[in-house]
């Protein structure tokens, strides 16, 4: 059985940690913020529980 993974977008990620857009991709390219799950061309999201 595969775990049930829940994928959020970026205003998703906003609301739920208080941080700016500007902040959390700082954080990214620190390597302190989980890094994007890319979907397709147009669609990058994060893992809920890593958040």
């Amino acid at each position: 059985m595969t775990p049930n993974i829940k994928l959020i977008r970026l205003k998703d990620v906003i609301v739920t940690t208080g941080l700016s857009r500007s902040t959390i991709y700082k954080y990214i390219d620190k390597g302190i913020f989980p890094k994007v799950v890319t979907l397709d061309a147009r669609t990058v999201t994060r893992v809920e529980s890593e958040v």
